[in-house]
């Protein structure tokens, strides 16, 4: 799952959604040196991926790019997975989205010295294009997909992907729909294991 998800499955704690958020940066045993709650969300974030990576609704929509975008399906997968989410976001929060990215981005910014470096300097233009609520959009899309394509130096083509969702728009959002369901509850789950087993 790409960032809206993860920070949003983290539940109410500010230093679990902090850890899930930062988890890619976070190699190997690592998580060990941060705080309980940080390992908490680091922990999550893997569990969320293998997860999502397993399940056989998210291998359907990522089956429909693999053909053009090969190993780069699943990240698009996840970027627009993330579309769906911050489109029917009320569906799954009573916090408004801009409400509640605004929040997030306080909280890092009080949290910023625990932030890894890349994050560190990823943050001014998360925030100032406000990526969290431009998901909602399939504009706001189709930047983030042109900043992936980018970082891939242009070879994954990724900017391309918007040509897909919008053919296949409402199949893309009713697999997200099922299993994003599944995930929220799986989530909940290891959630409470984890800070069970951290105590």
């Amino acid at each position: 799952m790409n960032y809206l998800a993860h920070i949003y499955l983290s539940g109410d704690n500010d230093l679990v959604t902090i850890g899930n958020f930062i988890a890619d940066g976070i190699k190997g045993k690592s998580y060990k040196e941060y705080p309980k709650e940080i390992q908490i969300g680091i922990l999550l974030h893997r569990n969320i991926d293998a997860f999502t990576d397993a399940h056989e609704v998210v291998r359907q929509s990522t089956k429909r790019l693999h053909e053009k975008y090969g190993h780069y399906s699943g990240i698009i997968v996840d970027i627009l997975y993330d579309h769906f989410l911050a489109k029917n976001w009320s569906n799954y929060c009573d916090v408004p989205l801009n409400s509640y990215v605004e929040h997030f981005y306080d909280l890092l910014e009080t949290h910023y010295e625990l932030l890894p470096l890349r994050i560190q300097k990823m943050m001014p233009y998360m925030m100032t294009d406000n990526w969290l609520v431009n998901y909602a959009s399939i504009d706001g899309i189709s930047k983030a997909l042109e900043g992936m394509n980018r970082r891939t130096k242009n070879r994954s083509g990724m900017n391309e992907a918007v040509t897909e969702l919008e053919l296949f728009y409402s199949d893309f959002e009713t697999e997200f729909s099922t299993f994003f369901e599944e995930l929220i509850r799986y989530s909940k789950i290891k959630l409470e294991e984890h800070s069970i087993n951290l105590k």
